[in-house]
């Protein structure tokens, strides 16, 4: 149970910190490589900013690897950090950004509503006077916009 609590803090934890480096590191002092991710359309199937992604999964690599296939609680930070950033990819690079084929719309409210923020995030291709930073929480304006346009299409 004490690995489970560890695995849910490490992903929530993470939205708060993905929130964090994004508004602050990426849109700071490393835009040089997350101004790959505002330039559309890419013409690689890589971007600069995928150097983020595989930074974090280098993290979770070593924790994995140094943690006794679970002996130890940083093993499962580690998993914590994987399975967040399994999430951002199928949400961000897959659902948002299109980079999967197989997922390119939803009906799902929620998901609509990130999908939303994260445009408004794009709307400014500058470093600087973006919103909305995270990945999985929303901000209610965008929850409401969702809601009312799901209400329009079921009349």
């Amino acid at each position: 149970m004490a690995n489970l609590l560890i695995v849910l803090a490490t992903f929530a934890f993470m939205e708060f910190w993905a929130w964090f480096m994004h508004k602050y590191v990426q849109h700071g002092p490393l835009w040089v490589l997350h101004r790959s991710h505002h330039v559309r359309p890419s013409p690689r199937p890589f971007e600069r900013n995928d150097w983020f992604f595989a930074i974090y999964g280098a993290i979770s690599a070593v924790l994995f690897v140094t943690g006794d296939n679970g002996d130890r609680w940083w093993f499962w930070v580690g998993v914590g950090i994987a399975a967040y950033g399994t999430v951002y990819f199928f949400v961000h690079d897959g659902l948002i950004h299109g980079r999967l084929p197989f997922w390119k719309k939803t009906d799902n409210v929620y998901l609509r509503a990130l999908n939303m923020a994260h445009k408004m995030h794009h709307k400014t291709q500058g470093r600087d006077h973006s919103e909305e930073f995270g990945l999985l929480w929303v901000s209610p304006k965008y929850l409401r916009l969702a809601r009312q346009q799901a209400a329009r299409r079921e009349q």
